[in-house]
């Protein structure tokens, strides 16, 4: 593994692929920006006799997939992971969803995988998992649980392609006993006003002078209430950090752990487990005022820490889903995020648990709508998604005339022709399509960074919920 890793980053080296440049603070939606000249503008494409040695790789490698049974040996190798780890090209495309649903569904179904941790903020989905589960007092309906979130980007999870998976999740478990219902996760590190609040809710329902003092050590936080980049931004301004008061919190819930444990030990978990997204967003952000690849690598770890702690609270033979981003789940050593020093849940996943026992699946499309917005924060917006960029990944795979393609990379195909970096198209929650930047390519080793990859040649936006942020049409 360690010689295959070091041939990867010797390629990545000497490609003509400039390193990304990513920018914590001014990509808040923490989708790596990458340089406009990080994959050249090809030329011309050629008439050539036969195929590129790459293209004909990829067209052996092909499967259509035509109905459910088409996937059933992507099924069998996630099957065989304690992680499987289901990426997306964007947030805003409904295929992406519907895919990672069917697939979680088979993985719950036929190989009891006990649950999904999502790229969102934990105090937001743990109303949604309280849902699924079935507990008192979680909330009428997928639908209004989902009509109360008001962190941008709304629709990446107040939609209606989750919205049937929340409740498909919660007819499943509905007969199952509580120590074997199937839970839904966050794992992100945004969210952290919400994620106080429960700390100090939580708090309240079992040790009420506890839950005062926590709330007196959180309480400056409140500064920068609803505004995490302003906390940033008055650092590098020089004010003090609010680094001891999170960890004074995540100590004092230590000190207290097996008395606040007795009475119920999900409710101590969910304490826990805001209280350390509470401790990672504050490094997140207070990393934001350094260059460098910190703020990143710190979500990204926090990333792998809140799964890692909900494999443990499953107990020993616990197996999860995680759904995230192609940037966080892609094994970060096969793009020029390695060269930055950055690493991902891909690859720590990997690292941890040993190649095997995870199993990583990407995807990408060639056209279509998705939603986004043009700016952070700004109103969403139904997007065209162009043809992708000659010579990509997503053109040559769309070259092979398939709707919907399936590719599956075991040792032999990794050590094939698929070795050099070519750019794998990805979009995060703001997109400027018109025209779509060289940039929005990262050069990547696919067979290195997944282990299967679904191409869907054209997809569509996104069904939001009716929210109050203003749309665009």
């Amino acid at each position: 593994m360690k010689n295959t890793m070091k041939s990867i980053t010797c390629i990545i080296r000497s490609s003509f692929f400039i390193t990304l440049l990513v920018a914590s603070c001014q990509q808040p939606d923490g989708e790596p920006a990458v340089s406009p000249q990080s994959v050249p503008v090809p030329a011309p494409a050629k008439t050539v006799a036969t195929e590129p040695e790459p293209l004909a790789t990829l067209r052996a490698l092909a499967r259509p997939v035509a109905d459910d049974a088409c996937l059933d040996p992507l099924i069998e190798r996630l099957g065989r992971a304690r992680l499987a780890l289901l990426g997306e090209a964007s947030h805003g495309t409904a295929e992406f969803y519907t895919r990672r649903a069917e697939i979680s569904r088979r993985l719950i179904e036929e190989h009891g995988f006990q649950f999904i941790a999502v790229e969102g903020d934990w105090a937001t989905c743990h109303q949604l998992n309280r849902y699924v589960k079935q507990l008192p007092a979680a909330g009428a309906s997928a639908r209004d649980i989902m009509s109360g979130f008001n962190r941008w980007p709304v629709w990446m999870w107040a939609n209606e392609e989750t919205r049937a998976l929340i409740e498909w999740l919660r007819a499943y478990n509905r007969d199952r006993p509580m120590d074997e219902r199937v839970g839904f996760y966050g794992m992100d590190v945004y969210g952290k006003d919400e994620a106080r609040d429960k700390v100090v809710q939580g708090l309240a329902a079992l040790d009420p002078n506890l839950a005062e003092t926590v709330r007196t050590a959180y309480l400056p936080f409140e500064t920068f209430r609803g505004e995490p980049n302003r906390y940033a931004r008055a650092l590098a301004a020089g004010d003090r950090s609010l680094e001891d008061n999170a960890r004074t919190v995540w100590r004092l819930i230590q000190a207290h752990a097996d008395a606040l444990r007795a009475p119920c030990r999900y409710a101590f978990f969910h304490i826990e487990q805001s209280a350390l997204a509470v401790k990672a967003a504050e490094r997140h952000f207070r990393a934001m005022t350094q260059r460098g690849p910190d703020s990143w690598n710190e979500r990204a770890d926090h990333f792998y820490a809140a799964v890692e702690r909900i494999l443990e609270f499953y107990g020993e033979d616990a197996r999860g889903i995680v759904w995230a981003h192609n940037t966080h789940v892609g094994d970060a050593r096969a793009t020029p995020m390695a060269q930055q020093g950055r690493r991902n849940i891909g690859q720590i996943a990997r690292q941890r648990q040993g190649r095997e026992r995870v199993a990583i699946l990407g995807f990408g499309t060639h056209r279509g709508t998705v939603k986004a917005g043009r700016q952070w924060g700004g109103p969403r917006e139904r997007m065209s998604v162009p043809p992708a960029h000659a010579d990509s990944y997503e053109d040559w795979m769309n070259r092979l005339e398939m709707a919907t393609a399936l590719f599956l990379f075991d040792p032999a195909t990794r050590a094939a022709a698929l070795r050099a970096p070519r750019g794998h198209r990805a979009i995060g929650v703001v997109y400027r399509p018109e025209p779509e930047s060289p940039g929005q390519y990262v050069p990547t080793l696919l067979p290195e960074r997944y282990d299967a990859f679904l191409f869907i040649a054209q997809t569509r936006a996104l069904t939001p919920l009716a929210t109050a942020l203003p749309t665009r049409h």
